[in-house]
C-alpha cells in the first residue's frame, strides 16, 4: 500500500499526494531557496497548460506556471551540457519545461518569466530552475497571440 500525505493547498483546498507525486529543486527556486518539494497540478478547464507548482512545505507558497510552447510556439530553451547531466537526460526534448506567471491586476497586466523556466524530469521528478539569456524575464502575456490553446493566467 502507497502511503498518502495531505497539505492544505493555497488553490485547491485539502489535496491528497503520494511521495513519487512530488518534483523536487534541488537547489529550489530563484528566491525560494528553501523549498525543495513541490506538487504541480494543472489548473481546471486549461487542457494542462496552465498549472499550480504547490510548496509542500508551506501551504501559501503557489505559483502560477504555463507550458511555454502553448503561447509561443517557438520557444526554444537550451541547456548547457551540465544541466542535462544534472538532470539525467542526454537531450532536452525528455524534459518538461514550464514558465512562472505573475499574475496581476488586471489580468491583462500579468508576465510571463521566459528567461528562468522551471525544466522538470517527468519520470525522475528532479527540476531545476534555468536562465535562458536570449528570452525576456517579464514578457507581458497579451504580447502572445491569441491561440486556442493558450491559457490566460
Amino acid at each position: 500500500m502507497t502511503e498518502t500525505f495531505k497539505i492544505q493547498s493555497k488553490y485547491f483546498g485539502e489535496i491528497e499526494y503520494e511521495r513519487g507525486d512530488v518534483i523536487h529543486f534541488s537547489a529550489g527556486l530563484f528566491g525560494f531557496e528553501e523549498e525543495c518539494d513541490y506538487l504541480l497540478m494543472p489548473f481546471d478547464g486549461s487542457n494542462g497548460s496552465m498549472l499550480c507548482l504547490q510548496s509542500i512545505k508551506t501551504p501559501a507558497l503557489a505559483f502560477v506556471v504555463l507550458d511555454p510552447f502553448s503561447l509561443q510556439p517557438d520557444y526554444a530553451p537550451e541547456l548547457e551540457e551540465s544541466e542535462l547531466r544534472r538532470l539525467g537526460v542526454k537531450d532536452a526534448g525528455e524534459l518538461g519545461f514550464y514558465v512562472l506567471c505573475a499574475v496581476k491586476n488586471p489580468v491583462s497586466d500579468s508576465t510571463v518569466n521566459l528567461k528562468c523556466p522551471l525544466v522538470i524530469h517527468p519520470e525522475t521528478r528532479q527540476a531545476r530552475q534555468v536562465i535562458m539569456e536570449r528570452y525576456e524575464m517579464r514578457h507581458p502575456l497579451a504580447g502572445f497571440s491569441r491561440r486556442e490553446e493558450a491559457a490566460p493566467c
